[in-house]
């Protein structure tokens, strides 16, 4: 089976090859906190409309009319690839890095995903229980983005 993304730039992907590469860990989803020196800290505190158990938003269709300041990964937002997880496939593709092996266009399924601890899922809380972000913060050391 070929593999669309190693044979066609993110530029050049249609709707269907660039959806297909979001493997719905949930991580742009939770909120970061950001310091006087603009340092970003990673929060357990994720939007109120992802499914905490399962890890995915519950209105992926309509995220954007819900949650005007939704995450959207798109190339004219390239500001938002160094914010994205490191294992996220849009981030890899436009560092030109390989997919992880666990990704579901490989696997064919999000179980490796889970399993290997790659998702939110049962991991974080909703931002409507959560009071301060400052109480939620996974650790005082500011998330590492590479270029």
């Amino acid at each position: 089976m070929e593999k669309f993304w190693e044979t066609t730039a993110l530029a050049d992907m249609n709707e269907a090859q660039w959806e297909s590469l979001c493997d719905g860990c949930g991580w742009c989803c939770v909120h970061m906190l950001e310091d006087d020196d603009g340092n970003l800290y990673q929060t357990d505190v994720a939007c109120d409309l992802i499914d905490t158990c399962e890890g995915h938003c519950t209105q992926y269709e309509s995220r954007f009319d819900l949650v005007p300041e939704c995450n959207k990964v798109s190339l004219n937002l390239p500001e938002a690839f160094p914010t994205m997880p490191e294992s996220c496939a849009y981030r890899r593709l436009y560092y030109k890095q390989p997919i992880p092996e666990w990704h579901p266009l490989l696997t064919g399924s999000k179980d490796a995903m889970h399993d290997g601890g790659h998702s939110v899922r049962g991991r974080i809380v909703h931002e409507r229980e959560a009071g301060d972000l400052e109480d939620h913060v996974l650790a005082w050391t500011p998330v590492r983005f590479v270029e």
